[in-house]
């Protein structure tokens, strides 16, 4: 590449150019003007198109935004404002905050954005899209030229872990969408959670024509992932990051290699797009033009990915193809989607998706084989290509309201499972409710002696021991216990139990091994009532005269 790399050609060039284009945006202005007497003929509207066609192919796209100032909830128009809940040096997580005037219990829907060159905003349509019956939030990557080297690295183990943080960061009732590239660290992040217990793993995930196994149906851009190798692609596509960019000296993959990669697929589609924008421009077409700069301002903003990042994707993603043989590790903990079962899983391609072949997404549907038949589905989009599976009026029209229905139907279920507030446990067996604490009084005074009567003296045949005199007030009446107290249960958990009717320490202590797992199950607490000993925790905790009285 001799002394200069491409990056810095490329930086080099277009520096270079920017007196023209400053050249060219001013003379545009002056042919526009309607005091310029050739404003409205041929010739001028032909210099115009001619001057806007080099402005475009030459400039630097900025990173567009979102720009979705209003939805439409339940028929009403309401604001939509867009802010930051979580940061790290790679990643933003976007909130998409709805203006309600009554709130409403919509399924929260974390949508990971594709970290393969573009922006976030590439999914702008996905977001508007899932407003009106979710409650959205979306990962917005940070250009890695943007990030100085001195916040470290970021690799596809790293992007996983960013992932679990997120979801702890939104709590439980989360439903994850991943479009393409994240599709394969959406599902090994979920495997990962369940195989450790996590109660913050995701409700159900949907994936979008992501490249689950590129064994099957190999495209033009598996081939050449799998014709190269990895030594190959290190040498020839990892740059540093050129002055005076904040992430200076960074190896990444720059954007602009991949935007040529993939212009270079459709050459002649991009060359015929600007031939008909500049006869749109001669031709006066307003809403033609329009419709070709909304497009490409979109497509053309591209941001650098980290070297660590790339190689470790191309490496395990498509040359290894590690995930559906079973062999890929986060860190050295085997990525095992087996112990998947708790998931909703929904997979969705596109007929004609030439990036990410049909078959590669309903791959994780074979992989992921504990997940019952009930909470998994597939759907084919006919006609659409690869960003028709998540953009355009047919991802609108078709594939966006089996989303939504997929997410709300596995969102009702966990609800209808759930017991009303502070309601006692009564489900019917093997759901044994747990054993109620028998009546004491709040101050913890003697009860007083019964009389010794002829009724008294009745042998406990009788009379069952276990009856009362008297009903045994019920656990709200007497004073609850700090169940945080057991190493395992924070708030929230303190809360679910409650309205379970769990409310003192005795009552833990007490459970079966039948009521654990029935609570387990119930509560979706995946084993962390046995895993954390919640049991031996309680007796421990209780004094000897608690333990006595309760006994």
């Amino acid at each position: 590449m001799g002394p200069l790399s491409y990056y810095e050609l490329y930086e080099l060039n277009h520096a270079a150019l920017s007196p023209m284009r400053a050249a060219a945006d001013m003379f545009s202005l002056l042919l526009k003007s309607p005091l310029n007497p050739i404003s409205q003929t041929p010739l001028g509207r032909n210099w115009q198109a001619g001057l806007e066609l080099f402005e475009r192919t030459t400039r630097r796209y900025a990173k567009p935004g979102f720009g979705l100032g209003t939805t439409l909830v339940g028929g009403t128009r309401v604001a939509v404002t867009e802010e930051t809940v979580w940061q790290r040096p790679f990643c933003n997580l976007l909130h998409f905050q709805r203006a309600l005037e009554t709130p409403r219990r919509d399924p929260k829907l974390l949508i990971v954005a594709p970290m393969s060159g573009h922006y976030a905003t590439l999914l702008r349509g996905t977001v508007e899209a899932m407003l009106p019956r979710h409650e959205v939030y979306i990962t917005d990557w940070i250009d890695a030229r943007m990030v100085p080297l001195s916040d470290g690295s970021f690799d596809l183990d790293d992007y996983i872990d960013y992932l679990v943080e997120m979801l702890h960061f939104l709590g439980e009732d989360v439903h994850v969408i991943g479009v393409c590239q994240p599709a394969v660290p959406v599902i090994a992040a979920a495997a990962l959670m369940e195989a450790a217990g996590d109660r913050f793993a995701p409700r159900s995930m949907t994936l979008m024509g992501g490249p689950i196994d590129t064994r099957i149906n190999p495209t033009a851009v598996n081939e050449l992932a799998t014709g190269k190798s990895l030594d190959w692609f290190r040498d020839n596509v990892v740059m540093k990051v050129p002055f005076p960019h904040p992430g200076v000296m960074r190896d990444v993959y720059p954007g602009f290699l991949q935007l040529s990669g993939f212009m270079s697929m459709n050459l002649d589609r991009h060359v015929t797009a600007h031939q008909d924008l500049f006869k749109h421009l001669v031709a006066g077409d307003g809403d033609s033009a329009d419709k070709h700069r909304d497009f490409y301002d979109e497509y053309l903003a591209v941001m650098d990915l980290t070297a660590e990042f790339y190689l470790q994707t191309v490496d395990t993603v498509f040359i290894q193809q590690a995930l559906p043989k079973g062999q890929m590790t986060h860190r050295g903990v085997p990525v095992d989607l087996t112990a998947i079962r708790n998931i909703a899983l929904f997979t969705v391609e596109g007929e004609n998706d030439d990036i990410s072949g049909v078959g590669q997404t309903e791959a994780a549907q074979h992989l992921c084989t504990n997940i019952p038949a009930d909470m998994r589905a597939h759907y084919v989009q006919p006609k659409v290509g690869h960003y028709g599976v998540f953009n355009g009026s047919r991802f609108r029209a078709e594939i966006a309201p089996r989303i939504s229905d997929f997410v709300l139907t596995h969102q009702q279920t966990k609800r209808a499972a759930a017991p009303a507030a502070a309601t006692p446990v009564e489900t019917a067996p093997p759901a044994a409710p747990p054993v109620a604490p028998k009546a004491k009084p709040v101050a913890r005074a003697k009860p007083a002696p019964a009389k010794a009567t002829p009724a008294n003296a009745k042998p406990a045949a009788t009379k069952p021991a276990a009856t009362p005199a008297k009903p045994a007030p019920a656990p709200a009446e007497l004073p609850a216990d700090d169940l945080k107290r057991i190493a395992g249960i924070g708030p929230k958990l303190e809360a679910s139990l409650n309205a379970a009717g769990i409310f003192r320490l005795a009552q833990i202590a007490k459970l079966t091994a039948k009521q654990a797992t029935a609570l387990d199950v119930r509560l979706a607490l995946k084993g962390r009532i046995g895993r954390d000993d919640w049991i031996g925790q309680a007796k421990r905790l209780l004094s000897p005269q608690e333990a006595a009285t309760e006994a």
